[in-house]
């Protein structure tokens, strides 16, 4: 509820404090005495556009601050959602500063336009007559039937539903479009799959096989390089084995007399069997080299298949082309695959979706029993404020579309006249009407759904006599759940609040300024004496006053 406001420098209020209490709150005051100022400040301060118009001093800021009890709206999540400290007691700032820039403060955090517009459908309800165009909104009249019913938790836990059955149900589509695709490529994919599995490249085969094709390609010059070799290793006479022999034995012969000739032995018999190992090795090689076409055929065929695929992919390496073998492997296998994996995810969208007619289903059976409650109570109150012919025709049909807030297509018609048709209700009702229909909406809600403050706006203009009565008693019996504010220019209104606020003009230093106050019993009574006849108050108008009040 609305605690506490305060204004300064805002349109011809110099400054303003004020508290407001809970039950029914009554403002009054002239023609042109400030009532839609009060109005305007409320709606700039959560959230509203503001421009240099609503200085009274260009010179000076203006700032509207305004507090509010959220102890019974549940708004912790809201609050964690936009990073905001969280208070029983909260307190909206707003700011115009003389350049025509604003600020904007919840519990002293700055927040943005967009956050403050949030926060203000959760806190304040502002109903006047031009405002009933939502009365012929689909989603309205289904949340007034679903107050009735009680349906808040399964619409709830209809829509988590909804996101996750659309969430999947994307997914779906995107598999099947990519199958699509997929498969237009699948042939051409599976060929170049199978061209390199049959190829069988193994890891570093191509380095392999060109140093394989470099020895083929030299293999006369080779064989001639190991012969000469193998001649200066093991001739005779002086092939090196045979010297280093010679070398061997006359080190032998001295390596006992010092231990310097005796490393010196060591050394070269080291050498020697070192050379033996090496002559040996050249006698192998020199035997096993020799010139084979065939060899360098297989060798040439396999590295010219390894170079053609590397430029049909266009890669450089044998390894890039191991990577795209992988990535065809995956792609002809996700086709291959595919028809497994939609099948599952269809029968995951298909579980979301049994779950969610369930629970429409649920929501349907709950909203077909609350038409009549709702039939019921709307037509009794608007024949309480002088509609007595007034009724409606309310009826759900099934649809099978899954909709924001259930399978259901709503048609709410309405008949104010004996015998007349029935239509939509921008069509056929009055504003006058329009204005009653809503209040009777918002009656029944207030009693079985949390509604935040409300603020009635002179809904009550052309309303006098009896149906004015009927308005003021629909006022405080909404009163007993929410809080109510009521700007009336009716006595008989105006006597049925808790408190009662006026609004008026005074002349300072030469200034029209507005204020408000909150009046005493003495002072009702003679407010709600002119309202009853003028100026100049008679005493049969207090008389009058004081029996409204009483």
């Amino acid at each position: 509820m609305l605690h506490h406001l305060s204004i300064q420098n805002y349109a011809l209020i110099d400054e303003l404090s004020i508290n407001f209490s809970d039950g029914l709150s009554i403002i009054t005051g002239e023609t042109g005495s400030g009532k839609s100022i009060l109005l305007g400040a409320l709606g700039l301060v959560l959230g509203n556009r503001a421009d240099l118009s609503s200085l009274k001093n260009n010179e000076s800021k203006c700032i509207i601050e305004a507090e509010f009890d959220l102890t019974a709206y549940a708004l912790q999540v809201f609050f964690e959602k936009n990073d905001l400290d969280y208070e029983d007691k909260t307190i909206i700032r707003r700011e115009i500063l003389p350049s025509g820039k604003s600020r904007a403060f919840v519990n002293d955090t700055p927040v943005i336009l967009s956050v403050l517009g949030e926060l203000k459908s959760k806190l304040v309800d502002i109903h006047s007559q031009h405002q009933t165009l939502q009365l012929s909104d689909s989603l309205f009249q289904f949340s007034v039937i679903d107050a009735l019913a009680k349906n808040d938790k399964r619409v709830a836990s209809y829509k988590r539903g909804l996101r996750k059955y659309n969430l999947l149900a994307k997914e779906l589509r995107a598999l099947q479009e990519n199958q699509e695709n997929e498969n237009q490529q699948y042939e051409y994919n599976l060929h170049l799959f199978k061209e390199l599995e049959e190829a069988d490249f193994q890891e570093n085969e191509q380095q392999d096989l060109e140093a394989k094709l470099d020895v083929l390609n030299n293999v006369e010059d080779i064989k001639t390089s190991l012969s000469e070799a193998l001649q200066i290793t093991t001739s005779e006479e002086v092939g090196a084995q045979n010297l280093l022999y010679s070398l061997e034995n006359a080190l032998q012969k001295i390596s006992t007399f010092s231990k310097e000739y005796e490393d010196l032995y060591n050394r070269v018999a080291s050498i020697k069997i070192e050379l033996d190992d090496v002559a040996a090795e050249l006698e192998r090689s020199n035997e096993s080299i020799e010139f084979n076409p065939n060899e360098l055929e297989i060798v040439n065929e396999r590295l010219q298949l390894m170079y053609s695929l590397q430029k049909k992919h266009q890669v450089g390496s044998l390894e890039e082309l191991v990577v795209i073998h992988q990535q065809l492997a995956e792609k002809v296998g996700g086709v291959e695959n595919a028809s497994e994996i939609i099948d599952k995810k269809q029968q995951e969208v298909n579980d979301v979706a049994k779950k969610l007619d369930e629970v429409a289903l649920l929501i349907s059976n709950q909203r077909n029993k609350a038409i009549p409650k709702l039939k019921k109570e709307l037509e009794f109150l608007l024949s309480e404020l002088g509609m007595p012919n007034a009724r409606f025709s309310i009826e759900i049909k099934p649809s099978e579309n899954y909709l924001s807030n259930g399978k259901d297509e709503l048609v709410f018609l309405f008949s104010a006249n004996k015998g007349g048709n029935f239509g939509e209700l921008k069509k056929v009702a009055s504003g006058g009407e329009l204005s009653r229909i809503m209040l009777s909406i918002k009656k029944i809600l207030s009693e079985n759904t949390k509604l935040p403050t409300i603020i009635f706006d002179e809904i009550d203009t052309g309303v006098s006599g009896e149906v004015s009565n009927k308005i003021a008693y629909i006022m405080q019996e909404m009163s007993k759940y929410m809080q109510v504010i009521a700007i009336t220019h009716l006595p008989q209104i105006a006597s049925k609040g808790q408190a009662h606020y006026k609004v008026f003009k005074e002349d300072k230093n030469g200034k029209t300024a507005s204020n408000l106050k909150l009046l005493s019993n003495d002072e009702r009574v003679v407010e709600i004496a002119e309202m009853l006849s003028g100026k100049d108050i008679s005493e049969s108008a207090l008389t009058h006053a004081k029996e409204l009040l009483n």
